[in-house]
């Protein structure tokens, strides 16, 4: 089970898309969460490229944990499309973060 809500996963995502923009944002918002949270960002990321199936979540998220070797934050923003695997990865858990990007574009 992910560790992060689609809420705080559209905030990435939508934060990603505009890295140019908003990567002291993105970096800020990232610091700001628990391990748990950037744990599960980082095995739904690798769910979404491909390199864990969806049924091996947990599996994903105890790699990494082991295998961090940069602080988390830093290995997410250097990660190219970022945005597309997080969607990629809620898509294969059969979530979808599109409602909750809504309401934050909106401002809700």
């Amino acid at each position: 089970m992910l560790e992060i809500s689609v809420n705080k996963v559209a905030a990435v995502i939508l934060m990603s898309r505009e890295l140019d923009r908003a990567e002291p944002e993105l970096r800020a918002f990232l610091e700001a969460l628990n391990e748990e949270e950037l744990l599960s960002l980082v095995a739904l990321m690798w769910i979404g490229r491909e390199a864990f199936e969806p049924e091996e979540l947990s599996e994903a998220m105890a790699m990494a944990g082991r295998e961090g070797s940069v602080p988390t934050p830093d290995y997410l923003l250097g990660s190219p499309h970022l945005s597309d695997h997080l969607e990629n990865g809620l898509d294969a858990l059969g979530l979808s973060a599109t409602d909750a990007e809504d309401d934050l574009v909106r401002g809700g």
